[in-house]
């Protein structure tokens, strides 16, 4: 029993280590974010001198922030909306549909997850000028159901497989035909997994800047990241405004997956069981 207990208390102890480790530049970005910049060039590590929010204020209207927010909850709801739409319908289909095609396309699905994103760059970017959809949120809403329908679909995939096919069979029996089968039967029972892959590709686009930096140049339609990126002048740039930016683009984030946590790691779990 001792040593039971040394033992939890140990791996206790370097699971606190940790996560310090992660929060420490996070926790140094929230302290420093209330300094004047000459605080903060004179000492990284101290404490501020008093909490103040003129850095906040002064930031938000720097980066224009309420329009930048607005430009980033529309761009991930449209992903995200994109991505699980054609997701769901062609992980069901590739699942039920028993056939060297069917397997070969969901083959081609897994191994573009294997293409790193540097070397189909210049090629995509290529692609937006030729469809005429720089500039547009919701141009680069499909750039990125594109890139996130391939692990979506392997997880939805997954989890199908442990789903009956009695009642889809039920269901056209009655009349239902695939569609309504889908709606009414098969994306219902996709809830968990749904979830998690809802979350997770919220957070990737939240936390994108390199796509946002290639396709849009319209300073009107930035994201909250590519707003704080205007803060960095070529021969100085305004530390605090910054920290104080990366912090407030960092709170609605943090604030969502802290709520929905328990539907990611739930949705894992089954897609696990069930595949």
């Amino acid at each position: 029993m001792v040593s039971k207990k040394i033992s939890h208390f140990i791996i206790y102890l370097l699971l606190i280590v940790a996560a310090l480790f992660w929060l420490f530049p996070l926790i140094m970005a929230l302290v420093n974010s209330f300094k004047t910049n000459g605080e903060l060039l004179t000492n990284v590590m101290s404490l501020p001198k008093s909490i103040d929010l003129k850095n906040y204020i002064r930031t938000i209207e720097k980066m224009h922030y309420l329009r930048s927010f607005g430009n980033t909850v529309l761009l991930s709801f449209l992903s995200v909306t994109l991505i699980i739409l054609f997701s769901a319908l062609a992980g069901w289909k590739l699942c039920r549909t028993k056939t060297k095609l069917s397997s070969a396309i969901f083959s081609l699905f897994i191994f573009s997850m294997l293409i790193p994103f540097s070397s189909i760059m210049i090629p995509l970017y290529r692609v937006v000028l030729a469809f005429h959809i720089k500039n547009s949120l919701i141009g680069l809403s499909f750039v990125y159901a594109g890139l996130g329908v391939s692990m979506a679909i392997f997880l939805y995939h997954g989890f199908v497989k442990g789903i009956p096919i009695d009642l889809e069979e039920a269901a056209a029996i009655d009349g239902c035909n695939n569609l309504k089968t889908f709606s009414h039967i098969v994306f219902p029972m996709l809830k968990p997994i749904t979830a998690t892959i809802c979350i997770t590709n919220v957070l990737w686009i939240w936390n994108d800047f390199l796509l946002p930096l290639i396709n849009i140049s319209d300073n009107k339609k930035y994201s909250l990241l590519l707003s704080t990126n205007t803060l960095f002048g070529q021969y100085s740039s305004d530390w605090t405004a910054i920290l104080s930016a990366l912090i407030l683009a960092a709170i609605p984030v943090i604030i969502f997956y802290a709520i929905f946590q328990k539907q990611i790691l739930k949705g894992i779990a089954d897609g696990a069981v069930k595949g």
